[in-house]
Parts: C-alpha cells; sequence; structure tokens
C-alpha cells in the first residue's frame, strides 16, 4: 500500500485551488460583453457657441509651438456621422473633461474625458472613461478605457482616434473614434 507524503498533498490540494480559480475565471471572462462604439467628436474653437475652452496657461505657453502648458475644458458633441451640421448625422453624446498640452516638442495632449451618451443613444445615461496620450500628429492614436457607467459599467478597453478633420486657422477638429470595450 502507497500513502501519499504531505508534501505531495499539499501541491495537489493547491493544484486543485488553481484549477478551480482558472475555472471560475473563464466562466467569468464568458459573461463579459465586448461592444465596439464608433462615433465623431467635434472639437469646436470658433463661431458663436464653441465646445472647448482654454482655462489656464503656463508663462511660457504663447511662446511655444506645440502650446506646452496650455488646459482645456471641453463639452463636445459626440455624432454618428463626421458632419455636425447635417441632420443626418445624429447626436448620441458628449465628450467631457479636459485636454492639456503635454508635448513640448510636438503637439501631445493629455486626455481625460468621459463620453456620456444621451437621448437617441441606444446607451441613453451609460458613459465610458478615456484617459491617455494624444499624439496629434500620428494618423491613429491609442487611449485607455478606465472605466464606465450603466451599460458600461467596470469597462475596460481601448479606444482609437483618427483626425477626420482639422482647420489651422480656426482650430475646429473632427476626430472619429473607435472604441472597444469588456465590460458586464
Amino acid at each position: 500500500m502507497t500513502t501519499a507524503s504531505p508534501s505531495s498533498c499539499a501541491v495537489s490540494s493547491s493544484l486543485a485551488v488553481v484549477l478551480l480559480a482558472l475555472l471560475l475565471a473563464a466562466a467569468s471572462a464568458s459573461a463579459e460583453k465586448e461592444t465596439h462604439l464608433r462615433f465623431y467628436w467635434h472639437d469646436v474653437m470658433s463661431g458663436p457657441s464653441p465646445t472647448v475652452a482654454r482655462v489656464a496657461e503656463a508663462a511660457t505657453t504663447n511662446a511655444s509651438a506645440t502650446s506646452f502648458g496650455a488646459v482645456y475644458v471641453m463639452d463636445d458633441p459626440l455624432t454618428e456621422g463626421p458632419d455636425l451640421a447635417s441632420s443626418s448625422s445624429k447626436v448620441v453624446g458628449r465628450a467631457q473633461g479636459m485636454y492639456v498640452c503635454a508635448g513640448k516638442d510636438s503637439l501631445s495632449l493629455l486626455m481625460a474625458m468621459t463620453f456620456v451618451f444621451q437621448d437617441g443613444s441606444a446607451y441613453n445615461g451609460s458613459s465610458v472613461a478615456v484617459v491617455g496620450p494624444n499624439q496629434a500628429a500620428m494618423a491613429v492614436r491609442e487611449m485607455a478605457v478606465v472605466g464606465g457607467t450603466g451599460a458600461f459599467r467596470f469597462a475596460r478597453g481601448y479606444c482609437q482616434a483618427r483626425t477626420y478633420s482639422f482647420d489651422a486657422k480656426t482650430g475646429d477638429a473632427t476626430v472619429e473614434y473607435n472604441v472597444y470595450l469588456r465590460h458586464n
């Protein structure tokens, strides 16, 4: 008759606990939803009703080619299509937050914003929080999704930003956002 040593019992017990934890994690992961959102972000600096305001700057900001040190607060519309003025480009939410010109040698923005979905959207009342660098010269910029509310509770993921249009004279920009989420 063979008997197991106390150390082999401990290993078997530890292995069973690890396997159980892996099974529970797999079950939990399979219950998660994956969602892809695509919309256009409109940063309007010109005209009678701008959606972004410069609220602070460093003493050297105006001498900087990248506006280093400038802080902007935004409440930008999010639309289904790229044309803000078009009736076929329905407003689905707002991007509320701020961005800071954080690059000394290149235009790099630090973004901290929440995409808040509103009436008319399938996700009315839900939100997604995004934080990260936005290096404007790059064709595609990626930022982290760090949370969400409502339909996107416990969200995590990433978003990719692509400039659709930019008017250097007015500072107005339209950016396509593709947001990839995992959430409960």
